[in-house]
C-alpha cells in the first residue's frame, strides 16, 4: 500500500524504515527518566516522534545520495522547526524544501485540494478536518471544533481511549517494575519498550485513562488549543514519579524537577540533539541510577491512583518515620531545630515589635 501511494505520487524510491523500539527506548523513556512534561501537560508525543523521524531521513538521505529533504509542515506551527533543527544539527549541508512556505498553499482545504488535483489519498477530509499525529505514545487532535476554546471536544472525536463514564465499573490493578529510572517490566513480565507501552496503551485506553485538553504556547509565538490522548504515558509518569518519592531525597527531587522543565521545552522546540539537553539528560541518567523498584496502580474510569511502591533502595524508613519511638530520631531534637529554623522570622517579628 505505502509503495504504491509513493509510485503514485510521484516517487521514484521508497525507504521503509521501523522506529519503533528506537523511538521509546532512545526518546520516549529518556523524557519519562527526565520528568519532562511541557507546561505541566503536554507528554511531548509529537515532540520526540519528529526528532526520531527527522533523524531517520537524515540517515536515509545519506544511504541513497540526496542533497535535500522536504517536510510537510504549515508556516505556522511547531513542527518545521523541529524537523529542521534536527537537519542542521546532523546534517548542516542539505537543502530542505517546505512546500506549505513556498506554494500556494495557505490552508489545510489548499491541500486536501491539491492532494486530491494529484490524485495522493489522504485521511482527512473537508468535512473531517482534523489536525492529528498518531504514535506510539499518543494521539493528539488539533483544529476544526478544537480552534473555539469554549467548545468540548465531541466524543467521537477521540479513539485510543474510552469516554471515562463509559470504562468499566471496576477498577484494575497493575504493577510497573522499573529500573534505573526506566520501565521494564509489566505485572512481572519483561517487556521490550514498545510491547510495554503498546500493552499499556490498550489496558489505559480501555479505562478512559491520558486525556488532555490544553492550550498551549506554540514555538512560534501564538497559542494554539490540542487534546492529547496518551493513555500509556499517562500510567507510566505516575509510576515513575511515585518511585522517585521513596529513592531521591528533597534537594534531588526539587533540582531534578526545576531542570525538567527546561527540558521539556527542548524537546518541544525540537532541539532533541542540543548539547544542552544531552548534557541534562547525563544528570538525569545519573540522578536516577537508583530509581529501581515497582509501583502498583489503580485505574478507574479515567483516573490513576498510586496504591503501592516498593525499592531495594528506598529511603523511607518505617521505623524513623513511625510515630513510635525510635534511637535514630530523638524527639527532643525538634525544639532545637526548630529554634534555629525559625530565627529569621523571631529576629523579623522583634524588630517590627520593637522588641
Amino acid at each position: 500500500m505505502q509503495q504504491a501511494k509513493a509510485k503514485a505520487s510521484g516517487a521514484s524510491q521508497l525507504v521503509v524504515k521501523d522506529l519503533q523500539e528506537e523511538f521509546v527506548k532512545d526518546y520516549v523513556f529518556p523524557c519519562l527518566r527526565a520528568g519532562a512534561i511541557y507546561e505541566r501537560k503536554y507528554l511531548l508525543g509529537t515532540s520526540m516522534a519528529r526528532s526520531v523521524i527527522a533523524k531517520a531521513m537524515v540517515d536515509v538521505a545519506k544511504e541513497v545520495g540526496a542533497d535535500a529533504v522536504a517536510h510537510g509542515c504549515t508556516g505556522k506551527g511547531n513542527d518545521q522547526v523541529r524537523f529542521e533543527l534536527t537537519f542542521f544539527a546532523l546534517n548542516p549541508k542539505l537543502n530542505i524544501v517546505a512546500p506549505w512556505r513556498e506554494w500556494d498553499i495557505t490552508g489545510r482545504e489548499d491541500a486536501i485540494e491539491y492532494a486530491k488535483k494529484h490524485n495522493v489519498p489522504v485521511p482527512v477530509t473537508k468535512k473531517s478536518i482534523y489536525s492529528r499525529d498518531m504514535n506510539l505514545w499518543h494521539l493528539s487532535h488539533e483544529g476544526d471544533i478544537l480552534e473555539d476554546t469554549a467548545n468540548e471536544p465531541q466524543k467521537d472525536m477521540y479513539m485510543i481511549s474510552v469516554d471515562p463514564e463509559d470504562a468499566p465499573d471496576q477498577p484494575e490493578y497493575l504493577e510497573i517494575g522499573i529500573e534505573s529510572g526506566l520501565p521494564v517490566s509489566l505485572n512481572g513480565k519483561t517487556l521490550s519498550p514498545a510491547t510495554l507501552l503498546t500493552e499499556l496503551n490498550e489496558i489505559g485506553g480501555r479505562h478512559g485513562i491520558g486525556r488532555i485538553d490544553m492550550v498551549e504556547n506554540r514555538l512560534v509565538g501564538m497559542k494554539s488549543r490540542g487534546v492529547y490522548e496518551t493513555p500509556g504515558g499517562t500510567i507510566l509518569f505516575a509510576a515513575a514519579r511515585e518511585l522517585e518519592f521513596l529513592t531521591l531525597d528533597r534537594e534531588t527531587i526539587q533540582v531534578k524537577d526545576s531542570l525538567a522543565l527546561k527540558y521539556a521545552e527542548l524537546v518541544y522546540a525540537g532541539r532533541w540533539f542540543d548539547p544542552l539537553r544531552e548534557s541534562m539528560d547525563a544528570f538525569m541518567q545519573k540522578i536516577t541510577e537508583t530509581t529501581t523498584g515497582s509501583v502498583t496502580l489503580k485505574l478507574y474510569k479515567g483516573s490513576v491512583t498510586v496504591t503501592g511502591r516498593k525499592s531495594p533502595f528506598s529511603l523511607y524508613r518505617q521505623d524513623i518515620s513511625s510515630f513510635e519511638g525510635s534511637d535514630v530520631y530523638d524527639q527532643a531534637d525538634a525544639a532545637g531545630f526548630i529554634r534555629l529554623y525559625g530565627l529569621p522570622m523571631r529576629v523579623r517579628a522583634m524588630l517590627e515589635q520593637g522588641i
